[in-house]
């Protein structure tokens, strides 16, 4: 059966869009490009398209709690398939602004998991076949 649709973005709510933006294009790569003062749209190469949103009331999920302000969903990424690589994403990641959640047990989840500077969670996942991820 064909689909009925493609996905066109992913799209995150936030305060700063320009901001957040930023942050993605220094993580995935890609240049931000400004619709207006509210949207700002990151064309990921190789990836999904991400748009950025000003909320102004915008209030970050809260992660891993599930009683209030659920975490409503979360990015996976590839960091590689070797730990040095993960841990190299996850220098990059901090030194651009993001903040760890949960970073233990790796060895066992073979993935960790951070807030980016607007609080959406993601995760650095160490993909041990990058094949098995296409």
């Amino acid at each position: 059966m064909a689909p009925v649709v493609r996905v066109r973005s992913v799209v995150l709510d936030c305060t700063d869009p320009h901001a957040l933006a930023g942050f993605y294009a220094a993580l995935l790569g890609g240049t931000p490009e400004t619709e207006d003062d509210d949207w700002v749209v990151l064309r990921v190469p190789g990836g999904p398209r991400l748009s950025f949103q000003r909320v102004e009331e915008y209030t970050p999920p809260e992660w891993p709690r599930g009683d209030r302000n659920a975490q409503q969903f979360h990015l996976d990424f590839d960091a590689g398939a070797t730990w040095e690589e993960v841990d190299a994403a996850h220098e990059r990641a901090l030194a651009l602004g993001a903040r760890p959640l949960d970073v233990e047990d790796r060895e066992k989840k073979d993935f960790q998991v951070y807030a980016d500077p607007a609080g959406h969670p993601f995760c650095l996942c160490r993909i041990e076949d990058p094949e098995a991820s296409v």
